[in-house]
């Protein structure tokens, strides 16, 4: 007997927090992005570009973004986000869903097209900005803003691990809904 669509998701959720608390949760004096500083880091690429951990990202993922209505595509500032749109657009298309991945540059490039956000024309479609850990939001905010720039508009932020430091704050209070699929406490990090 096949398990149920939820007892999947349940279980891919299980499965991608125990990597994650195996192989990505590092212990002792670390500064984060913000300058602050803490005991433990959550370094989520030890993990996202891991062949047994990208694919239940992204169904986990999808799972969190799944009623955002009307949603083309999903990305967010380079490198965090890229394998985590790569996960969401390579599930998504296993399930027969349309989600296409876009890369935000930290600047627009000098040459050629001059291009800050790579992939599909985004001009009036709702986008997801994804983050692979979020401590303060301000990769986020950079994508929404080039994203804004561009005229797509961005339904919500959806985040692998939230580190409840005041990101979910930030971004909210830019007008845009936050989504986290993994909490500290479901790392044991509370």
């Amino acid at each position: 007997m096949t398990p149920a669509p939820q007892d999947r998701s349940a279980d891919a959720r299980r499965q991608l927090i125990d990597f994650i608390s195996a192989d990505a949760v590092f212990h002792g004096d670390f500064t984060l992005t913000s300058g602050k500083k803490a005991t433990y880091y959550v370094d989520l690429r030890k993990v996202s570009l891991d062949h047994r951990v990208a694919p239940l990202i992204g169904l986990v993922m999808i799972d969190l973004i799944a009623d955002v209505p009307d949603v083309v595509a999903v990305g967010g500032m380079t490198m965090g986000a890229d394998p985590i749109a790569a996960a969401i657009l390579h599930q998504g298309a296993a399930r027969g869903l349309a989600y296409d991945a876009f890369v935000v540059r930290k600047e627009p490039k000098d040459h050629g097209r001059g291009k800050q956000v790579e992939g599909p024309d985004l001009a009036g479609k709702r986008v997801i900005v994804l983050e692979d850990t979020s401590t303060t939001g301000g990769s986020p905010l950079k994508a929404i803003e080039a994203l804004r720039k561009i005229g797509a508009e961005v339904a919500a932020v959806a985040v692998v691990v939230d580190r409840a430091t005041g990101a979910r704050e930030v971004i909210e209070a830019e007008g845009v809904p936050y989504l986290y699929a993994i909490g500290l406490e479901d790392l044991g990090l509370t």
